[in-house]
């Protein structure tokens, strides 16, 4: 399959661009979604694999068209099967391989069959077809075989640590350690065309359908206020550093200052806050950035550039794509990038319990900001077990500090709790109808503050789908694609450690809600942003806004509210301060998009030479120790803690 499916994408990865010459900038400009389909339809030139290269065809072409022909291949050996006959195999499939078996060409024979498996050879031969009965329909060469006739080892293998088939289980660690091999396995090399071809679309639809331009941002950059942690980079000039960027968000807002209208590039950025599943210290995003657009405007190019680079052979997806406010968000799901392909929303019970005597609920709903919420698992009391439910108290507990209280309704329809006895059957049968409650359902019931209370049922909603999914119930379909917008975030939130004094929800060059600028001066915490995300399958994959346009409004939340030193960012405020358009961006994580599509469970699958969970490279032992000789040129010295700078000199 995947295989198959490579060469699918790698044909379309290498298709040539659609050309604007017959239409202008202007017809640029005015593509519709019609012209976007037509252009896709187009017929293209096939795709030549084997132009400049030493072989004739690949060991995924040949067919029964090709019989009779001399052919010469080039590849790895995959398999070799009783002296009789070798698998070569090349990025596009496998070919069969007859080894001759009359004496004058023994030394061919007696080579090959004695060759190390994944040793790179060179065969000339002729296509044959196969013996009846003996075609193979797994394979896309299977009607066919090379009669060799010549064969030339260009490079014998050593005892590699691994094999590199399919179905040979490896550790991560052992895979990253020797990621060029792990590269020759049809699912990464599926994933890595995949990649690239929706890359070669996406820069097709944004520069020649809509007339952006690809523009490289500096790499060595400054210090910049807020946001992730930087990695840093020493100059020769004593106590000065450049920093990494996290991204390139200055440079493309001074681009539109510039007059380039439309921006993009495919970035690279930096963060230095360790690496988790979804995340590595450095990554790729699509970074997009417009002149003269709203959040709609933005909204609708993101879905057009999405529909327009998916693969086809992941079906299609419908747009517009769905839009949801941050609110409704954490009221419904209790996170703000929700997973939509399973139900078990957050329901509100607060006003069944406004006069309870019921002592915690009582407690929390004594507060301001108090809540009692619940979420219903449909068949619970049969696929949750007692050990589960407890497992659920003690993660609520422990990362949480929440407390839960379970309600099971068995098939004889008498609700079954703690709680109980102290409910009336009147006030049973109002929460039943509340919750939709049925007949083996559960239901877990949370009482405090609601923001806790929400965030709390939203982590136990993910882990309930675990759960269940562990038990067989399929809630998360990797073939189902769930496109969705959340909007109207805050604009700023309270420090964790100094709740009095404000951060910026996504960074401080994002503008208000137009309903809520005149809050920006007397109640900035109520302030609603023009920032949107978009979350796929519960997973954030872009993320942007609308800027701040004018200098003396980007001060003033700079100084008063997000108390940043304006200093680090003169050049920005002077560029706003110099006739800056209102302008807009989003920023799409590749990785993550990649990883989402080919059902990757980590972004390192889906990245060539990715680092590990710690952020190193097990490969080539990146990062590595450097003397002092070596860091004399930078003015700095290292603080060795005493085993590291034992280990070091050792080394």
């Amino acid at each position: 399959m995947y295989r198959r499916a490579a060469r699918l994408v790698w044909a379309a990865a290498t298709r040539t661009a659609i050309g604007s010459a017959s239409g202008g900038l202007a017809s640029l400009r005015a593509a519709s979604t019609t012209e976007v389909q037509a252009a896709r339809s187009r017929t293209k030139p096939s795709t030549d694999l084997n132009s400049f290269v030493l072989r004739t065809h690949t060991c995924g072409e040949l067919c029964a068209a090709h019989i009779g022909q001399e052919v010469r291949l080039c590849g790895w050996v995959q398999y070799q099967r009783q002296d009789l006959f070798i698998i070569l195999r090349d990025f596009d499939g496998l070919t069969q391989i007859v080894l001759p078996q009359e004496e004058s060409t023994a030394h061919f024979k007696k080579m090959l069959c004695e060759l190390p498996l994944e040793s790179v050879i060179s065969v000339t031969g002729t296509v044959i077809p196969r013996p009846p009965g003996q075609a193979n329909p797994e394979m896309s060469t299977g009607k066919i075989e090379v009669r060799l006739q010549h064969a030339e080892v260009m490079n014998r293998c050593r005892k590699l640590p691994f094999e590199t088939k399919e179905l040979v289980k490896k550790s991560e660690a052992l895979r990253m350690q020797h990621r060029y091999l792990d590269l020759r396995s049809p699912r990464m090399q599926y994933t890595m065309r995949l990649r690239s071809q929706m890359v070669m679309r996406m820069r097709e639809y944004l520069c020649n359908l809509h007339g952006f331009v690809d523009v490289e941002t500096p790499t060595l950059f400054k210090k910049t206020p807020g946001g992730a942690k930087e990695f840093v980079v020493p100059s020769r000039e004593p106590g000065k550093f450049y920093s990494l960027p996290q991204s390139p968000q200055q440079f493309k807002q001074l681009l539109m200052v510039g007059g380039l209208d439309r921006y993009f590039q495919v970035a690279r950025c930096y963060r230095d806050e360790g690496s988790k599943p979804d995340r590595q210290p450095e990554f790729t995003q699509i970074d997009i950035e417009m002149s003269f657009v709203d959040q709609m405007g933005i909204q609708k190019l993101i879905e057009g550039l999405i529909e327009y680079s998916w693969p086809k052979e992941k079906g299609p997806i419908s747009t517009p794509f769905p839009l949801m406010t941050y609110q409704e968000a954490i009221d419904n799901y209790g996170v703000d990038k929700p997973d939509t392909r399973f139900g078990m929303k957050i329901i509100d019970v607060t006003e069944m319990f406004k006069n309870t005597e019921i002592s915690f609920l009582h407690d929390a709903l004594s507060h301001t900001s108090g809540v009692v919420r619940a979420i219903s698992i449909t068949e619970g009391a049969k696929l949750l077990k007692k050990k589960d439910l407890e497992n659920l108290m003690k993660l609520a507990k422990a990362q949480m500090n929440q407390d839960l209280t379970f309600f099971v309704l068995p098939t004889d329809g008498a609700l079954k709790s703690p709680l109980a006895k102290i409910l009336t059957n009147l006030e049973q049968l109002q929460l039943c109808q509340a919750t939709n409650l049925h007949k083996d359902d559960v239901l877990i019931l949370a009482g405090g503050d609601k923001a806790k209370v929400s965030a709390a049922l939203g982590k136990l909603r993910l882990e309930c789908a675990n759960i269940l999914e562990y038990r067989g119930i399929a809630l998360r379909d990797r073939n189902t694609f769930n496109f969705l917008w959340v909007v109207d975030f805050p604009l700023f939130l309270p420090k964790e450690e100094r709740s009095e004094e404000y951060e910026s929800a996504h960074h401080p060059f994002t503008a208000p809600h137009p309903d809520d600028a005149h809050l920006i001066y007397t109640e900035p915490g109520k302030v609603r942003s023009q920032h949107y995300d978009l979350v796929l399958n519960g997973n954030e994959i872009g993320g942007g806004s609308i800027r701040i346009h004018n200098m003396e409004f980007q001060q003033y939340v700079l100084e008063s509210i997000l108390k940043e030193d304006t200093g680090l960012l003169q050049h920005l405020l002077k560029a706003l301060d110099s006739g800056a358009p209102p302008h807009g961006g989003i920023a799409l994580g590749l990785d993550r998009l990649i990883a989402l599509t080919v059902g990757a469970s980590s972004i390192r699958d889906v990245i060539a030479f990715p680092k590990s969970f710690r952020g190193h490279d097990l490969m080539c032992n990146a990062p590595d120790f450097m003397s002092a000789e070596e860091l004399s040129p930078y003015h700095i010295q290292v603080n060795w803690p005493n085993k590291i700078h034992e280990d070091s000199t050792n080394s």
